[in-house]
């Protein structure tokens, strides 16, 4: 059998660099802490958009705590409550959580009461 020969390979340029174990000594806490402080960050401002104010801005606010009570012999077949505190008829829902989902990107929606059916 014969043996091919193979042309030699040309060098590649040198960059002058080269990865040595203490370039990763360096690098990989670098990137951890990196890492670790983007997460914090984000999750930071993340709940930021959760922070806490007032549900209630203008019903009742002369009374320390707004209390409903209803007895369910009063209600006819179906009754419909609001849980977003902008409702113009409140405590009953008048539709205003639409508006308010629109605009907060809040998913509130009403409280609904229905009496069983014989």
């Amino acid at each position: 059998m014969s043996q091919i020969s193979m042309p030699p390979m040309p060098a590649l340029p040198s960059s002058g660099f080269t990865l040595s174990k203490e370039h990763f000594v360096v690098a990989v806490p670098v990137a951890v802490v990196a890492a670790v402080g983007g997460f914090l960050v984000s999750h930071y401002l993340s709940g930021r958009s959760c922070k806490k104010s007032m549900v209630n801005t203008c019903i009742s606010k002369d009374s320390p705590k707004v209390v409903h009570s209803f007895d369910i012999e009063d209600i006819g077949t179906k009754a419909v409550y609001c849980r977003c505190w902008k409702s113009k008829k409140f405590p009953y829902c008048d539709g205003a959580h639409a508006k308010h989902n629109d605009e907060t990107g809040d998913n509130v929606g009403p409280l609904i009461i229905k009496k069983k059916d014989a």
